[in-house]
């Protein structure tokens, strides 16, 4: 079982603004709903527990308790947004009506396969570890690692995958290797507005 938690809040998850590589702190609340999503990791073990660099997930993973024992990845930065980074999509679709992205990706930033094949070198090393793993990272990141493993179209299916600050989330197999599945998704019961 691969646990996978989104950072708690931040200014810009607020405001609705794309934060990919701008490092900002948690918000108050992100503190406190990180905490609390670490009383819902409570009593589970992990095998294996990594974390973004960047402080917004390594800060929930400390707060929830996992902090000593987790290592850094940088793999699980949030999607370079480049020239979109700090934008919310309204002003982006007064600039560029059509974009998606997960189709297009970010002008200056990161494209859809650059994305994917971070993803792809996460999921073979959760894979690799046979165990229970825990992730802390950012939502469109999460989104396109979902994806990955299911093995399903990235622009489909990462625009589908919607997950809350502090949220819990687990993908697993239904039988085998080859029947990834989501068992849990977007659980975020224990935060607090």
């Amino acid at each position: 079982m691969v646990y996978v938690a989104r950072h708690g809040d931040t200014a810009w998850s607020v405001t609705g603004q794309h934060t990919g590589l701008t490092d900002l702190p948690l918000t108050p609340n992100g503190e406190r709903n990180a905490q609390r999503l670490g009383e819902r990791l409570k009593g589970m073990s992990f095998a294996k527990v990594f974390t973004s660099p960047l402080q917004r997930a390594a800060r929930t993973c400390q707060l929830a308790g996992f902090g000593t024992v987790a290592e850094t990845d940088p793999d699980l930065v949030e999607w370079d947004y480049g020239q979109y980074e700090g934008l919310r999509t309204d002003e982006i679709h007064r600039k560029q009506p059509d974009w998606k992205l997960f189709r297009d990706g970010a002008p200056g930033g990161e494209s859809p396969a650059q994305i994917s094949a971070r993803a792809d070198r996460v999921v073979k090393r959760v894979r690799a570890a046979a165990a229970n793993v825990l992730l802390f990272s950012s939502g469109h990141f999460l989104r396109v690692l979902t994806a990955r493993w299911l093995a399903l179209d990235l622009e489909l299916a990462g625009r589908c995958f919607l997950l809350n600050p502090a949220s819990l989330s687990a993908l697993t197999y239904e039988h085998n290797l080859s029947q990834p599945v989501i068992r849990l998704w977007n659980d975020d019961h224990h935060v607090v507005e």
